[in-house]
């Protein structure tokens, strides 16, 4: 997989917003980072979840972002872009979330997951499943 201009633009949003919401309420990997990476970079599920694993890599997900990585579902250059937005991401959220009053942040958690929730039950549509692997070249780009 190249990067576009376009998609390090998106990438860098991503790991902005996810940071953010980390930040603010405390999710951002697996409820926001996944989700997106499938919609607006149509990744299958797997490099979706493996990305965001790696992202998230330390501490708590290296042993399965390894297992996701030897498999070839990790692009370290994305996990580094992504990582990027979500540690200015996540300074800017927490420091809003500190500034509001729990009862706000409560209700933006809660509008979030009903989003999360409402897309996954009601918008995403069942895609053709592709159980190819993608090849991870020396470089450390994907092909898929």
């Amino acid at each position: 997989m190249s990067l576009t201009i376009t998609m390090v633009i998106i990438l860098l949003l991503i790991g902005l917003a996810s940071g953010m919401l980390s930040g603010l309420i405390g999710v951002g990997g697996g409820i926001f980072i996944v989700p997106a990476l499938v919609f607006f970079l149509a990744f299958q599920q797997k490099q979706a979840q493996g990305n965001s694993l790696g992202i998230l890599l330390l501490p708590v997900g290296i042993l399965a972002a390894w297992n996701y990585y030897k498999a070839g579902y990790i692009d370290i250059r994305l996990v580094l872009l992504v990582s990027l937005g979500f540690v200015v991401g996540g300074y800017f959220g927490s420091k809003l979330a500190l500034s509001l009053p729990d009862a706000i942040v409560k209700k933006i958690f809660a509008i979030v997951m009903i989003v999360v929730a409402l897309k996954l039950l009601f918008i995403d549509k069942d895609k053709k499943q592709d159980n190819t692997k993608p090849v991870i070249n020396k470089t450390g780009q994907t092909k898929i």
